[in-house]
């Protein structure tokens, strides 16, 4: 991966994103992008918008989420400990021990989240399941006047931020869900500004996906696109005690996914196939039976229907502080999509057959 290309992922990996405060990340992507894009625009949601040859008439929306799940101080009770709600999908079961930030007016804090230890639970305790009640974030203070100074009820938390190497082309981080497709389609939106499309291009970074795809279906109505591609994160399936008869073979390094199914527009999928064929970008096939969940859901049913494709980023143990995903996925994914956007104009049928 070039390196302005690499320190772009970190950068974002690196800086909080959770639901509804996303104008961090957002910023590094406006500053990133826009030496490759016409305009760029930010929306009253917060969608990042970037765009190419945009009075083109054939219009192409490619959206990649860079909000993140997290957590929001609730309550802070008389010692100084903070309770918290969820943002998100939190898996209660992977929080106690974590080491989590909680952003505030003053800056960045560090705290630890709490829990009784196994050793003073009863036994009809243990093995029961998680509630987020039972936890608490522990910030180091005596008391909630002191913790009252630096910290308040309504501030997002995230797990720590790092972005670290696991052997040579593996990197581990929370929020890989999905700041990984927004730096895909702001690399491809850069690998077409050194093409001649025929198509006006839409790179948006949207925001407030983890709590109901909200971006995607904001910046979808404005931009009104007859095309859609979203790329977001995909369940690896290469590690032990996960079914692939009920999950599929999903592979890390393998190359991107591009999905099949209801959400799916066939040609456009066809040419997404056709075009990794073509320029030998390896790909993995994925079964989509149903709505995604994802931005290619929102974008489908914008306005009168849009022609939508999601192409996937394996990623291995989702919503947990240590997600993993390839490097050579995300390049391939970007290479994917712009191959594919460059094949797009006025004349391109998507009507099926």
């Amino acid at each position: 991966m070039r390196q302005a290309s690499y320190k772009f992922l970190k950068a974002i990996q690196e800086t909080p994103s959770p639901s509804g405060f996303e104008q961090p990340v957002q910023r590094i992507v406006r500053k990133y992008i826009a030496p490759y894009a016409d305009e760029v625009r930010t929306d009253v949601h917060g969608n990042v918008i970037a765009s190419l040859n945009h009075k083109a008439p054939r219009r192409v929306m490619l959206a990649g989420h860079c909000d993140q799940i997290g957590m929001m101080v609730n309550y802070i009770d008389e010692n100084g400990y903070l309770f918290f709600k969820q943002i998100g999908g939190i898996d209660p079961s992977v929080l106690p021990g974590s080491r989590v930030v909680l952003h505030t007016k003053h800056g960045p804090v560090d705290g630890v989240v709490g829990r009784k230890p196994i050793h003073t639970m009863k036994q009809e305790e243990r093995g029961a399941k998680i509630e987020l009640r039972d936890m608490w974030i522990d910030i180091g203070v005596k008391g909630k006047k002191e913790a009252q100074q630096v910290v308040a009820v309504g501030d997002p938390v995230t797990f720590q931020l790092e972005m670290v190497h696991l052997g040579r082309n593996l990197v581990t981080s929370p929020g890989f869900d999905n700041k990984c497709g927004t730096f895909v389609v702001m690399e491809a939106l850069r690998l077409c500004s050194i093409k001649k499309i025929k198509c006006a291009l839409f790179a948006v970074s949207t925001v407030q996906e983890e709590v109901g795809l909200r971006g995607a279906r904001t910046s979808g109505y404005g931009i009104d696109p007859q095309v859609g591609i979203a790329v977001d994160v995909t369940h690896a399936t290469d590690y032990p005690d996960i079914d692939k008869r009920v999950n599929g073979e999903l592979k890390i390094g393998g190359g991107p996914t591009i999905s099949t199914g209801p959400n799916i527009n066939p040609r456009l999928e066809a040419m997404l196939i056709a075009a990794a064929k073509s320029k030998r970008i390896a790909y993995q096939m994925e079964a989509a039976p149903s709505a995604t969940g994802t931005d290619a859901n929102a974008i489908q049913l914008t306005r009168a229907g849009v022609a939508t494709a999601l192409m996937g980023i394996p990623n291995r143990y989702m919503h947990t502080p240590v997600e993993v995903v390839s490097l050579s996925d995300l390049e391939a994914a970007a290479k994917l999509l712009a191959e594919t956007v460059s094949k797009i104009d006025q004349r391109t049928n998507f009507i099926p057959k």
